[in-house]
């Protein structure tokens, strides 16, 4: 079996976004490409020989065919071992787990997360690190950097390797260590939760609906609620993992999420909904015709955390993104612990979770996690929700008003504006920069602007700089507006404008988001010129 030295021409358009490499399948399969980036990947680790590295994805197209690259230039590049999921498959808090677990090198992950999938859909890459988190910007940064100037790259000219069965097989001096996709992530689920409580919730005739939408949490839904969890089988629905993900777009929120929504707004709903998405780090949590807010979930989640066996001793901070609500910052001042607002992205928290700094944290856009892995994770939020209700035994609707009772309610709702003309989405942003001189002061109605600011963060653990992160308008009372560009999309641009209002009247907790936040939203579109700019007046997706 020899190696290949193919020569090659760089790619200039292969800079990392928040997660990894996105584009669409196509771009991915233009020659050289995938491998280009690969082999940058591998120039810029230089990890020792014989290391190890595991490798899998969420199933999308072009999965399979990626993996069998990937693997012949691992050979080719000297790694000893790589750990696959069988057929390919790993979530990403999977991955991560098996990164930790085994003390390997590294991971590569391919997914493109929530993004739609199929052969003109989109298609994913990342490196994570030793901790089982995603590559620090300095390392993205570097990869980038060599993907310019690449000419050459390594691979082995050999057979496709079976991935379908448990086992090991020898690729050129290598080892390809086919493992058990689910095994080492439920077991590890089940040392963090009160299984036996979950299991007498559930044998109760508590109901539950699990939405896998066809992406790669089906196989996990259904080890863990079912199989270890006593779960009826009908529970987990669309649980099969499929290429184009049934022709459907792998994201959990009140959109795409429409069949378990129905479900949960229909007649006889089930006590409890959830969702996850393309790659399993997401989640959407749902009562009884009751929609939980990622942010209010992450609140509820760290003021509940004793009640989970392994945050029986308490947690030792929290974080959030930037553009995610301060409902947790009013937790974290109750239970007398840090809070950090980070920029969005997970590798932020990585660095405080290696440090100690937290152990809960969160994203708005659906993903919550702790310090167990390095990758948010979809299952690990469902289960702490399981665990809480079979404690308290009371309805998700109850559970979260009684939480805004105690702390106040963080009115909350982002605005997704998907494919815009990217020069008119970047056009909105320099006008909201340019006029941060001339809005502090100004009244809009009972509201008025006291600062605006493009958010920035100093890493305090490595003292790495982020700028230019979300523009932030912030009011007098405390609300806020915060407008991003998205970084996990592979076409045009996606504009999410985030907002959200402060109410500790208890009496006005039942009012609709959009209702309560009607003067902000027609803020937002004055001050953003947005209609005029974009040609779009109305959001793709509210959240």
């Amino acid at each position: 079996m020899t190696v290949q030295v193919v020569a090659s021409q760089p790619y200039q358009d292969q800079k990392p976004g928040t997660s990894g490499l996105r584009k669409r399948v196509p771009a991915f399969q233009q020659v050289h490409y995938l491998q280009n980036f690969v082999q940058s990947i591998f120039d810029t680790i230089q990890a020792a020989p014989g290391a190890t590295l595991v490798l899998g994805g969420d199933g999308r197209y072009y999965n399979r065919q990626a993996i069998q690259i990937i693997l012949k230039m691992a050979a080719a590049n000297g790694f000893g071992r790589v750990l696959v999921g069988q057929g390919g498959i790993l979530s990403t808090p999977a991955a991560s787990c098996v990164i930790r677990k085994y003390k390997t090198f590294g991971g590569i992950i391919l997914s493109a997360s929530h993004n739609p999938g199929g052969p003109d859909g989109d298609f994913g890459i990342k490196y994570n690190m030793e901790n089982g988190g995603p590559a620090t910007e300095t390392v993205t940064e570097a990869i980038y950097a060599r993907s310019k100037v690449i000419n050459e790259y390594r691979i082995v000219d050999a057979a496709d390797v079976a991935l379908d069965v448990i086992g090991e097989s020898q690729l050129g001096n290598m080892v390809v260590q086919v493992i058990d996709a689910v095994a080492d992530y439920a077991e590890l689920m089940e040392s963090l939760f009160d299984f036996p409580a979950i299991r007498s919730l559930l044998a109760s005739g508590f109901r539950l609906k699990f939405d896998a939408m066809h992406a790669v949490t089906g196989p996990y839904a259904r080890e863990i609620l079912v199989k270890r969890l006593g779960a009826s089988a009908d529970s987990v629905m669309n649980a099969v993992p499929l290429e184009d993900f049934g022709q459907g777009h792998p994201d959990p929120n009140l959109t795409y999420a429409h069949e378990l929504v129905e479900i949960m707004y229909g007649e006889n709903a089930p006590e409890f909904g959830a969702a996850s998405d393309g790659d399993g780090d997401r989640n959407m949590i749902l009562g009884d015709h009751f929609f939980v807010t990622p942010s209010d979930s992450l609140a509820l989640m760290a003021a509940n955390a004793r009640l989970i066996p392994a945050y029986a001793a308490g947690i030792a901070g929290v974080a959030r993104s930037m553009p995610t609500s301060a409902a947790v910052d009013r937790v974290a001042e109750e239970l007398g612990i840090p809070c950090y607002e980070t920029p969005t992205g997970w590798k932020f928290f990585g660095n405080l979770m290696d440090a100690g700094k937290v152990t809960l944290c969160g994203e708005e856009s659906f993903g919550t996690g702790s310090d167990h892995v390095r990758e948010k994770d979809g299952l690990w939020a469902v289960l702490f929700w399981l665990n809480i209700l079979a404690i308290k035994r009371q309805p998700v609707a109850t559970l979260v008003k009684r939480h805004w009772r105690q702390f106040g309610r963080n009115v909350y709702s982002r605005h997704d504006y998907e494919n815009l003309p990217t020069e008119a989405a970047q056009g909105v942003m320099t006008l909201l920069r340019d006029s941060f001189a001339s809005l502090p002061g100004k009244s809009f109605g009972r509201y008025t602007i006291a600062s605006c600011d493009d958010f920035s963060y100093t890493d305090p653990i490595d003292g790495s700089l982020s700028t230019k992160q979300g523009v932030r308008i912030l009011f007098e009372d405390g609300s806020r507006i915060v407008f991003r560009l998205s970084g996990t999309g592979t076409e045009g641009a996606t504009l999410r404008i985030y907002l959200e209002a402060y109410e500790p009247d208890s009496t006005k907790h039942d009012l609709d988001a959009q209702d309560a936040l009607w003067d902000m939203i027609k803020i937002a579109l004055t001050i953003s010129e947005l209609a005029t700019r974009t040609g779009r007046d109305t959001p793709t997706v509210i959240t």
